[in-house]
């Protein structure tokens, strides 16, 4: 299965292939901040199931773990259609909302709880 992400305006798209290894939903406050929302989701693919196009600049920050994660977002609308965390090698993170259908795609699981609204009830099946 292929399944297409793009940013707002279109110029910046990820087709992964196949199913994904692991769906997040984070709460720490970067992800807050870089989603503007209460949380990002976070869809992870092997990198060699992940195919690029259109230009995109990148934002570099440091994680707790101390490692990188390098976001890629379209210069044109802004929207973070990607993203590689270098505490996991070889995957690529596709951010949930990019996805042209993502009906199926549920997380399977919540980190930094500590950071989530008390407001925010996520069940996860």
């Amino acid at each position: 299965m292929q399944r297409l992400a793009r940013c707002c305006c279109g110029r910046l798209s990820a087709t992964a292939g196949g199913s994904p290894l692991k769906i997040s939903a984070c709460h720490c406050r970067s992800c807050q901040r870089r989603t503007g929302s209460a949380f990002g989701v976070a869809v992870f693919y092997a990198a060699s199931d992940v195919a690029v196009s259109g230009e995109a600049s990148t934002y570099v920050r440091t994680g707790d773990s101390g490692k990188e994660l390098t976001f890629h977002f379209c210069p044109s609308c802004g929207s973070t259609v990607y993203w590689q965390p270098q505490f996991r090698p070889g995957l690529v993170a596709i951010a949930l909302g990019c996805f042209e259908e993502s009906s199926d795609l549920v997380p399977s699981q919540s980190v930094y709880g500590d950071n989530a609204h008390s407001w925010l009830d996520l069940r996860f099946g």
